[in-house]
């Protein structure tokens, strides 16, 4: 709503930034935190997260790339340098930093998979709360008293009420950390903690692009880009759970035998 909360002298803190900040800050405390709760390695959290976020930045800016691609064609520096980014290509690309990683390191990528996944819904809540603040990805007009009015300036339209989408997705990410805390700390169903990051979010993120009224995020037919994306990694998250249960079903059986 209000992204420029404090300047002194060429320095100016904004709203947007500020809470990706402290997305990040606590994606860090709490990996390291559970980490040592569960066993992991604490000191390969904070590389594993710079990995993540660098890899996963590169992969954002790049799905961006070639969403805006004729824009990129016309004048390459306007797109790249511009606040412009994917989340699904940020968070997929930051899955496979980490994969590459723990691959290098000789860690159990799984292992720190499920137990950092509910940190990046935790950052992602925050990180929306950003958005609100600089009125990027805003929603369709509306009649409705929850509607917003964003201030001229913004990168949201001003002078006409809106659906604070920002809102809605950040509250969606707070209760998508909240279950998935809850399915780590179940030691049963702490193995499935990832498989339901990308059902919950992918079907959150499936329903909210209804509401939204940025159109530069792109299309593919009648969806936008991020609701083709998220029918793959929904279907992704299934087949990974299904196959983590049949997976525990024959340890199980195996067991009893």
């Amino acid at each position: 709503m209000y992204n420029d909360w404090l300047t002194i002298g060429p320095l100016t803190i904004h709203g947007y930034g500020a809470m990706i900040a402290i997305g990040i800050l606590c994606a860090f405390w709490l990996g390291e935190r559970q980490a040592r709760r569960h066993g992991l390695q604490a000191s390969e959290v904070d590389n594993l997260v710079f990995v993540c976020l660098a890899v996963g930045y590169f992969f954002s800016k790049f799905t961006y790339t070639v969403i805006n691609f004729k824009d990129f064609l016309a004048d390459p520096w306007s797109v790249i340098s511009s606040g412009g980014w994917v989340v699904y290509g940020g968070i997929l690309g930051g899955i496979f930093g980490g994969w590459v990683y723990c691959r290098i390191k000789k860690l159990d990528f799984f292992a720190y998979f499920n137990m950092l996944i509910p940190t990046v819904a935790l950052a992602q809540a925050f990180g929306r709360i950003g958005c609100f603040f600089a009125g990027c990805c805003y929603g369709v007009p509306t009649s409705s008293a929850l509607g917003v009015t964003f201030p001229a300036g913004s990168l949201a339209p001003s002078g006409m009420k809106l659906v604070p989408t920002q809102l809605l997705s950040s509250a969606g990410d707070f209760l998508i950390f909240a279950v998935l805390y809850k399915i780590y700390e179940n030691e049963k169903t702490r193995p499935e903690t990832a498989a339901w990051y990308l059902i919950l979010y992918s079907a959150g993120r499936f329903m909210i692009e209804f509401l939204r009224g940025d159109a530069e995020r792109g299309s593919i037919g009648p969806l936008s880009t991020s609701q083709f994306i998220a029918i793959f990694v929904m279907a992704a998250g299934v087949i990974l759970l299904v196959m983590i249960r049949n997976r525990n079903k024959n340890i199980r059986q195996e067991a009893s035998a």
